[in-house]
């Protein structure tokens, strides 16, 4: 009979190891620091996100055009290149994101667009979900 192996990451099972940082940067040394896989990679997903293309010192591919899209009016076809735009670049830059639901709802009096991203991690049993407000 088959199963499933689910990988389980050797830096989860040491507690006091940091694998990454929190967003915000608001702790009391400026850093908040993740002790789990699945908290450093939602953290990683909300940076990445918030990250327009040409922000990042010497990586200017990294992150999304989505604040760019908010300057066209918010239509159903600006919409359908949002989430292409979303799917796109976690295949490219996080192959091991899955993602189960996307949904985005536009906020046109604010000029803002709210998406919810509902994902699994490739090989292990970690779901997660992020609602992320991107404005202009």
């Amino acid at each position: 009979m088959a199963f499933l192996v689910q990988k389980i990451n050797p830096l989860d099972l040491q507690p006091r190891k940091a694998v990454g940082v929190k967003l915000p940067f608001s702790g009391n040394a400026v850093f908040n620091l993740t002790y789990q896989s699945k908290e450093a990679i939602k953290s990683n997903l909300i940076n990445f996100f918030l990250t327009g293309r040409g922000e990042r010192l010497y990586k200017p591919v990294f992150g999304t055009g989505l604040r760019n899209l908010l300057f066209e009016n918010i239509t159903q076809e600006v919409l359908d290149e949002m989430v292409e735009e979303i799917r796109t670049s976690l295949e490219f830059y996080f192959p091991r994101v899955v993602p189960t639901d996307l949904q985005i709802g536009p906020d046109a009096d604010n000029n803002s667009v709210n998406f919810y991203l509902r994902y699994a991690i490739a090989d292990t049993n970690i779901q997660d979900e992020l609602i992320i407000n991107i404005q202009q």
